[in-house]
């Protein structure tokens, strides 16, 4: 158990996930867009690819693939790693997991009010 009283604990966290805010803002904006999330879910799936394999059978040339992953690439998504001439792209899950659980807290609190609001309510 912490030394820390509970008040303390919670201000903490909420200092920290307001310092965090530009990077899930980042990320939310970054899987906003129809294309990236599309190749976030094949690096997701199929595992790390060259550009030339996620432009086979986009809509999107590989010039506009490219400037797709650099915005991914920014907000933390992906990362590529040089193999030769290639540019190998590879999901980094670490910032989608921290987006998950800042996702899930702000659901927890949405539930938290709710709840209060029908206790209030069935008075």
């Amino acid at each position: 158990m912490s030394a820390r009283p509970a008040s303390a604990r919670t201000g903490a966290k909420a200092s920290a996930a307001k310092a965090a805010l530009p990077a899930f803002a980042a990320t939310l904006a970054a899987l906003g867009d129809e294309t990236r999330l599309r190749l976030v879910a094949r690096l997701s799936t199929e595992g790390p690819l060259s550009i030339a394999r996620l432009a086979d059978g986009a809509d999107v040339t590989r010039q506009g693939i490219t400037k797709h992953l650099h915005v991914l690439s920014s907000a933390g998504l992906v990362h590529g790693v040089r193999h030769g001439r290639e540019q190998i792209w590879e999901l980094d899950p670490k910032r989608l997991n921290e987006t998950r659980r800042y996702l899930d807290r702000i659901s927890d609190q949405w539930d938290d009010a709710l709840a209060r609001l029908k206790r209030l309510v069935e008075r």
